[in-house]
């Protein structure tokens, strides 16, 4: 259950609560003399070590065999968490649309249930490459976001459309396995 993939998912759980906080938070280095930009700075550079540990952890557990039950629920937990605490940080900093936020949430929430569904079912949905390149999308547009950078919120919607993408794919191919298994 230990092993270095799992650290480092669990990891992505202890950064999240402080990116949050910093996030909502930039007075913390303001009031001590520094540029509100060592705010978005930090927060961001957080973001990105975080989200290396994401890679990583998957790499590592798959080329060195190490897939635990325990990673399996940690990983997306981890990501869940991550992601979450950025997207609603940012929202509620009045940085990110609170729509955008809403559909990204409601989608993570659905497909946490499909997947548990689908596991009491017998039914594999593994993440698909359009899962992956939503991933992608939102991890960039909360870096733009982060960091205040231009095209930020346009970056938002992108993922937006692909996280609602994704989702219907989801919802797909659970509906194909389950009648596949159904007629079987």
């Amino acid at each position: 259950m230990i092993n270095l993939p799992n650290i480092l998912a669990f990891l992505r759980l202890l950064i999240a609560p402080v990116m949050f906080w910093i996030i909502l938070n930039p007075q913390v280095f303001t009031d001590n003399g520094w540029h509100i930009s060592w705010s978005y700075y930090t927060a961001a550079l957080l973001f990105v070590i975080a989200s290396v540990t994401d890679f990583f952890d998957g790499y590592i557990a798959r080329e060195l065999d190490q897939i635990t039950m325990v990673g399996q629920i940690l990983d997306p937990l981890a990501d869940k968490m991550l992601t979450l605490a950025a997207f609603l940080g940012l929202m509620m900093s009045g940085e990110a649309s609170a729509w955008a936020i809403y559909i990204i949430i409601v989608r993570e929430l659905f497909i946490t249930g499909l997947r548990t569904l689908s596991l009491s079912e017998g039914i594999d949905i593994s993440a698909s490459w359009a899962g992956k390149v939503k991933t992608v999308a939102q991890m960039i547009a909360i870096g733009f976001l982060l960091m205040h950078w231009p095209f930020g919120n346009a970056l938002l919607w992108i993922a937006v459309a692909l996280t609602v993408y994704s989702g219907a794919e989801y919802l797909l191919g659970f509906a194909k396995a389950y009648r596949s298994k159904e007629h079987a």
